[in-house]
């Protein structure tokens, strides 16, 4: 620790002495502030000190040679007050382009250890010194106490994905600080009410909404999103209502403490695959300054790779960017208490320095087994957009799961009644064994969704065929062409009676079947009240009600929000979907499939008729099993189905069945016994039934 140390020398007017070469970025201590940063190629590095807001440096220290170990550089300056000064550094070196190395002693370098960015606090402003990005020093002064996580097995996880401005940001969303962590805050009734346990929240990490502002029509488009970050160990400072300097962070770790009491977890959505830096044409600011040719994985002659589809990739295999983004996530994990990840684009990160993909890559070994991250969720989009694709092999040491497009593009299929998908169909629900062998993968590798952020919301998906994106000013070229979507029968919204009426039925059917699906599910905001994104399915720009919740759909589609928390309740009641491992005191397997005739899975080309049951023992009375029946029809007519016969002393009790009337779905108080074990299933529905003793 550095205590009572005394300055060795003076620079710049500043008396300072080395600094703790171990303590990275800018941290307060003892007397001063000390500054620590690394690059392997600069032959010169410069601490850059302004006032706050202002365009030009008041000093300028040059680290010492002897300020330097190895390729590190650290410095205390004595008698800095943190709310007194902002920070850079300017980075001197060779300028060989060919080879990646284009050191610019001009230019202000961001620190990418930075706790806090300048510039950034006001959504939709721009950067009043445009390309120059500063840094504060941040109080880290939150006293967790005793505060603890609710360390929820992952196969139990209901998460709900969530934009942090779009949230809240509409006025019918009914909160004091719109658009904001606080906003999320005074919504945790509401999460707590409807029962998910996880909410996985899109990029926080800084970013610069303005970094792609444009013009289109009139309407003013922004990277809303957010997947290009500026700096990742700063909290994206637009999403507080309170901008209190050096103090930046304050706010998110309330919202995560609130929503631990309320047995909610919490799961970043991080970007590592690249950064905000782009291509060769786009800005310079953090990496290009320090090391290009180390940060970012390069073509032979020094041009980027763009796995990202975003201009530049993240060298993530390179050991000091490994070590870069393991030094992140900790600072995230034990300074925020966050409980996951999901990481974009993940095949990335398993890429080489030269672009090939590897067997065992070493980032994400070492994620899997570092002991800091030992109980956090880590998910994988195991894909990128060079054309890797990894679901079903991403590289897990029995610790990574994924999120699994088999289960949203087989299913979206099947629910809306393609053939030749009933096998595959009987998979995704029973937990992707195909995919994911348990004996090397564990229970939870798969990570189940039909919707996300990227495509379709849920109502759309059976309003729309076709995208319709030509609000983003691409002509409608942009955004996914295979949506597996089905409109019902009419294109966008529509007065007919019987169309809209199917369409809620498909969005029952689908959101029962996440449910009674094996493995931890996740869903997007607003599918529970059937928001709208207008039939946009790549909304990524789009600030406004396109991409905002619009919650006066809640109490126009009251009845499929009810159905929501009925299903998200009844997956909690009975652990048997989620969890296969425990025997039923009877013979009866923990899973089995059928078709419309009971213990038999022999499917064909047409079958469009598929059940599933589970079974065990209670965990309410011992001695006792629990049953479960979920059968899905998406034929487009009635098919008889036989139910599988229980152990003496149970039967077969309805608790839905969303081919009846939609005030007549939930039955579970209706007393429906299926004494004869079958049941003649309306076209396109589902039901879920309950073995109960008599």
């Amino acid at each position: 620790m550095l205590r009572d140390l005394k300055p060795t020398d003076n620079v710049g007017g500043f008396d300072v002495r080395p600094g703790n070469f171990l303590l990275n970025g800018a941290t307060t201590v003892s007397g001063g502030v000390n500054f620590t940063i690394h690059s392997v190629y600069a032959i010169e590095c410069t601490l850059l000190l302004f006032r706050p807001y202002a365009k030009f440096p008041y000093a300028r220290l040059r680290f010492p040679d002897s300020y330097k170990i190895g390729n590190t550089y650290s410095m205390l300056v004595f008698g800095l007050d943190e709310v007194d000064f902002e920070y850079a550094y300017s980075f001197d070196g060779p300028y060989v382009p060919e080879k990646g190395i284009i050191f610019d002693k001009k230019k202000y370098i961001l620190d990418p250890y930075a706790k806090a960015v300048i510039g950034q606090s006001g959504w939709g402003k721009k950067q009043e010194h445009e390309g120059v990005y500063k840094a504060r020093v941040v109080n880290s002064d939150y006293d967790w106490g005793n505060c603890t996580q609710p360390k929820l097995p992952f196969e139990e996880l209901i998460i709900y994905e969530l934009h942090v401005r779009g949230f809240t940001q509409d006025g019918s969303s009914g909160v004091k600080n719109k658009g904001t962590f606080a906003g999320i805050r005074e919504k945790i009734p509401y999460l707590k009410g409807l029962g998910i346990n996880a909410v996985e929240m899109m990029p926080i990490f800084e970013f610069d909404e303005m970094g792609s502002y444009r013009n289109y029509d009139g309407r003013q488009l922004y990277d809303y999103w957010g997947y290009n970050t500026v700096c990742f160990f700063a909290p994206n400072t637009s999403y507080e209502s309170d901008h209190e300097h050096h103090h930046e962070g304050r706010e998110l770790k309330q919202l995560v403490r609130e929503l631990h009491e309320n047995g909610i977890e919490v799961i970043l959505d991080v970007v590592f695959n690249h950064t905000a830096e782009g291509n060769e044409m786009g800005p310079y600011f953090s990496f290009k300054g320090i090391d290009n040719n180390i940060y970012y994985m390069l073509t032979p002659d020094g041009k980027y790779y763009n796995f990202s589809g975003c201009g530049n990739v993240l060298n993530c295999n390179q050991p000091i960017v490994q070590q870069f983004i393991l030094d992140c996530l900790r600072y995230w994990v034990t300074e925020y208490r966050i409980d996951g990840f999901r990481f974009d684009l993940a095949s990335i990160l398993g890429r080489n320095e030269d672009g090939t993909p590897m067997d065992k890559p070493p980032l994400l070994k070492s994620l899997a087994f570092d002991p800091i991250l030992g109980g956090v969720k880590l998910i994988a989009e195991a894909w990128d957009a060079g054309g890797l694709y990894q679901v079903g092999s991403f590289p897990s040491w029995n610790r990574w799961a994924e999120w699994n497009g088999r289960y949203r593009d087989d299913l979206r299929k099947f629910l809306k009644g393609d053939s030749h998908l009933a096998w595959d169909a009987a998979q995704r629900i029973t937990g992707s064994r195909d995919l994911y062998d348990p004996t090397y993968r564990g229970y939870n590798a798969s990570v189940n969704f039909l919707t996300c952020h990227d495509g379709f919301t849920l109502y759309d998906m059976y309003s729309y065929n076709e995208k319709h994106n030509l609000e983003n000013g691409w002509n409608n070229t942009d955004g996914a062409n295979d949506n597996n979507s089905w409109n019902c029968g009419a294109e966008g919204d529509t007065n007919d009676y019987n169309i809209n009426k199917l369409r809620i039925k498909m969005v029952k059917n689908a959101f029962a079947t996440l449910m009674c699906s094996q493995g931890p599910a996740l869903f997007l905001a607003g599918d529970e009240f059937c928001n709208t994104q207008f039939g946009n399915n790549n909304a990524y720009c789009q600030d406004n009600i396109i991409s905002w919740l619009d919650w006066t759909r809640k109490e126009k589609h009251k009845d499929v929000f009810e159905f929501f928390k009925y299903m998200i309740a009844f997956r909690k009641r009975f652990h048997i979907i989620t969890d296969s491992r425990g025997k039923a005191t009877c013979s009866y397997p923990p899973v089995s499939i059928h078709s419309n005739v009971a213990w038999s899975a022999k499917y064909y080309d047409d079958t469009r008729m598929i059940g599933v049951m589970y079974a065990g023992a209670s965990l309410k009375q011992q001695g006792l099993d629990e049953f479960v029946y979920f059968g899905v029809n998406a034929y487009w007519d009635y098919v008889n189905v036989e139910l599988p016969d229980l152990p003496e002393g149970y039967h077969w009790k309805l608790y839905v069945n969303t081919g009846n009337e939609p005030q007549d779905v939930i039955l579970e108080d209706r007393n429906v016994i299926l004494y004869d074990k079958r049941i003649n299933m309306a076209g396109r529905s589902v039901i879920v039934a309950v073995g109960e003793r008599y």
